[in-house]
């Protein structure tokens, strides 16, 4: 059976005052670092709502976590060998886009995810999330638009695309069918 860490909260939100109090910082200091309102920090740390996948990345980024690096401290996982019943899913409440770690270690440079994005879908991240890491997208069913700067990638099932230095970028699913497709990043 899946892990959903998002459907209680209840994980994440836990780690996330962890993490918060074990650098000694209030919520004003993580919402300046991160980018993020006092207000929904707060209530995504009492449970009350599930956040975003933008929103997790800069938190994630504040603490110099990637959202993997976040979410796996969350389950607390790690092993060398990940189960597919064991690897965490998270589905962002906003768009659908679903993330299943596939691997991930905290003593291991590379990591590996698998993303379902829904029709019509589309996601922007903030260039802190790729400050500390290289990553390659790998399409595996439907198409992806990848906007990095002022390139645009239009991926078929099979095309792989490196992503450059840091920079803001929108992934989008322009179709009207599900999009598949695995992110390996390495922490550089």
């Amino acid at each position: 059976m899946d892990t959903i860490v998002d459907e209680s909260g209840t994980l994440l939100a836990n780690r996330l005052r962890l993490e918060r109090d074990r650098r000694g910082w209030s919520l004003a200091e993580l919402a300046e670092r991160a980018g993020v309102s006092k207000a929904t920090i707060s209530k995504i740390e009492r449970g009350e709502v599930s956040p975003t996948a933008v929103i997790l990345v800069r938190l994630a980024g504040a603490f110099d976590l990637t959202l993997a690096g976040l979410l796996l401290r969350a389950e607390g996982g790690g092993e060398r060998l990940t189960r597919a019943a064991d690897q965490p899913v998270w589905r962002d409440p906003e768009t659908g886009y679903r993330r299943r770690q596939l691997f991930s270690r905290p003593d291991h440079p590379v990591e590996a995810v698998e993303v379902e994005l829904p029709a019509g879908q589309r996601v922007t991240l903030p260039a802190s999330s790729y400050a500390h890491i290289r990553q390659v997208v790998w399409v595996r069913s439907g198409d992806l638009v990848i906007q990095e700067g002022g390139d645009r990638h239009e991926l078929a099932p099979g095309d792989c695309v490196g992503f450059g230095p840091p920079g803001e970028v929108t992934i989008a699913n322009e179709t009207a069918h599900p999009c598949t497709y695995v992110v390996v990043l390495a922490r550089s």
